[in-house]
């Protein structure tokens, strides 16, 4: 799919429709897309339509002609990752390039060690800014499915999630407590898969305790230290790769 997309809560059928408000407005004042040129529209949970425009009218109305509508199914296995609340603005720049890649689901996880805290008004915009940094970007790389990015959630949340998962790993590495190779890992074919990343100051022993009584053992992604917004995103893309999901 190389046709821009843009989002409506429902996909029409075939016919004509009035792309109009904020996405009207960034087709025809910032994309300005003119008569026969092409585009999606899509509600981001894998429904899309191929559509052509018709006309542009004003600075934010596109009259488009529905063609095709298409449904699709969701992929297995599913990824998600538990992504530890980075420092600045690194937690966009995590869910953004994890959407990227493919990820299907992000969890906001609470850790002990995290030096940034969502609380009150303050951690309701962060979580806003998370999820319309997952929507943009699942634009920008041409999805019909954006990742889902749930509610904060605590240490004992996170080892419930994990506890239900067909694979769970948390990306850890200390000389003093063993791990294994993520790349070399015997990864389930479906179901659902769920990778923990820890925060700046790495997940703490207890939470490493938490997590392996609920079935999730550490595992490194390589020689190297990879900072903590942007190991989610590695390790997303080793496992699409190894699942056959890249192929």
């Amino acid at each position: 799919m190389t046709a821009p997309v843009f989002v409506v809560d429902t996909v029409p059928g075939a016919g004509s429709f009035l792309l109009d408000g904020p996405e009207g407005r960034h087709a025809v004042s910032v994309k300005r897309l003119r008569a026969g040129e092409d585009l999606v529209l899509a509600d981001g949970r894998g429904r899309w339509a191929e559509c052509v425009v018709v006309s542009a009218e004003g600075k934010d109305e596109l009259t488009v002609r529905v063609d095709e509508v298409h449904e699709d199914p969701e992929e297995e296995p599913r990824i998600t990752v538990v992504q530890a609340l980075p420092k600045g603005d690194r937690g966009e720049l995590a869910v953004e390039t994890m959407t990227e890649t493919g990820v299907d689901a992000i969890v906001p996880w609470a850790a002990s060690r995290c030096i940034t805290q969502w609380k009150g008004d303050r951690g309701l915009k962060a979580l806003a800014k998370w999820r319309s940094t997952a929507r943009e970007a699942g634009k920008q790389s041409r999805r019909t499915r954006f990742p889902e990015v749930a509610d904060l959630m605590t240490t004992k949340q996170v080892a419930a999630l994990l506890a239900g998962a067909d694979f769970a790993a948390v990306l850890h590495e200390d000389r003093e407590h063993p791990s294994g190779a993520l790349a070399t890992a015997e990864l389930p074919a479906k179901g659902s898969i769920v990778l923990v990343v820890g925060p700046e100051g790495g997940v703490s022993p207890d939470e490493l305790a938490a997590f392996e009584a609920a079935g999730a053992r550490p595992y490194r992604l390589g020689r190297s230290v990879l900072r903590t917004s942007t190991a989610g995103t590695a390790a997303t893309a080793l496992v699409l790769g190894r699942t056959g999901r890249w192929s």
